[in-house]
């Protein structure tokens, strides 16, 4: 694994003294990127939704003529990619890259994400809170750390969800959040949601309960075993490589996490990592070009490579990627990323040595 020094960067406006922790302000960083990389490019998004769509239809077309068992799990590991690379089409909706008109964005958004059963506004709006509370640990809304206090109280139920079927948690996220009560994505009740947003909000779960309607009537019609061959199967791998890609990004041990006062935007931003998923990057629209991502999540997918490029330059050794294999690195940030410490501004994550 190749990682490269912790210590993220400075924000816009902050103090004095945060500025002086970082050899560069988030306007050199912007500056060296080029201007097309934040241009949408509204024919080529559609492009890759058709071809995203095209293949799903295809892959579907194979597992109906083969109808075979043995084709199936080839089927399920496909076809769940698939759903995949669908998702990170209406991440971009979700952050405005998709194309510049908004409208266009809340369609192609509700159009990726309904059929893979994600709420699409109320998905949106977390993640946007999650950008705009990256590597904080008192406010972050994806994969933050526990202190080790709470760790230590946690009921085995929620240990298990968390350290063991991290893999498969993103529906429960969906439904309950990660900070307490009122988090449901599809309740306009929920906290992170302005009052302006709840009718947004309730289109998306209303959209989710078509979906719902729709596999029950499959079911009704067909047989639950075709509804678990044809959609649940690919929508289980869908869900580990979500867990998986989100979680990688934001959970190794080298990663530092800040409380409050001790953390700005592009500090926070920073405390994230690239990662090589081989072949799968084109499939799934290079989302594994993280670190630009969450500076600037105005950037279409299909320029983040170019951005990435163009700032390590500025970034240097505030820059982190890994080349270690996926499910090397997996395999270590679940054995060693427990818990944080108590207390202090910077923390890392630590193992439980009890197990």
């Amino acid at each position: 694994m190749q990682l490269i020094d912790s210590s993220p960067a400075a924000a816009e406006p902050v103090a004095a003294s945060f500025r002086q922790e970082l050899p560069f302000t988030l306007k050199d960083v912007r500056n060296a990127i080029p201007d097309y990389c934040f241009e949408p490019n509204t024919f080529r998004s559609l492009a890759y939704l058709f071809l995203d769509f095209g293949i799903i239809a295809g892959l579907y077309a194979l597992a109906a003529y083969f109808n075979s068992w043995l084709f199936f799990p080839i089927f399920w590991l496909a076809q769940g990619t698939m759903f995949w690379a669908l998702f990170v089409v209406g991440h971009d909706c979700g952050h405005g890259s998709f194309s510049k008109h908004k409208w266009l964005n809340s369609l192609i958004g509700h159009v990726s994400h309904s059929p893979i059963l994600v709420p699409y506004h109320g998905w949106r709006i977390s993640h946007r809170h999650h950008h705009a509370n990256t590597g904080n640990m008192d406010t972050d809304e994806s994969w933050f750390p526990v202190p080790q206090s709470e760790y230590e109280t946690m009921s085995w139920s929620i240990k298990l969800i968390r350290f063991q079927l991290l893999l498969l948690a993103y529906p429960v996220y969906l439904f309950v959040g990660t900070r307490g009560n009122n988090h449901s994505h599809f309740s306009p009740q929920n906290q992170l949601f302005k009052p302006s947003e709840k009718r947004d909000v309730i289109t998306s779960t209303i959209c989710w309960s078509l979906m719902v309607a729709g596999l029950m009537v499959l079911g009704l019609q067909f047989g639950l075993l075709f509804v678990v061959k044809y959609y649940l199967m690919p929508y289980i791998v869908f869900v580990i490589w979500l867990d998986l890609v989100t979680y990688l990004h934001h959970t190794v041990p080298e990663l530092p996490w800040y409380r409050n006062d001790d953390w700005f935007f592009l500090k926070g931003a920073l405390s994230t990592i690239d990662h090589d998923y081989g072949f799968i990057n084109n499939i799934h629209h290079n989302i594994g070009t993280h670190v630009a991502h969450h500076i600037f999540s105005n950037m279409p997918h299909y320029h983040l490579k170019a951005a990435t490029e163009a700032i390590k330059p500025v970034l240097g050794d505030y820059y982190h990627v890994s080349n270690e294999p996926i499910w090397t690195l997996l395999w270590r940030s679940m054995r060693t990323c427990h818990y944080v410490a108590d207390h202090g501004s910077k923390v890392y994550y630590q193992a439980d040595r009890t197990h």
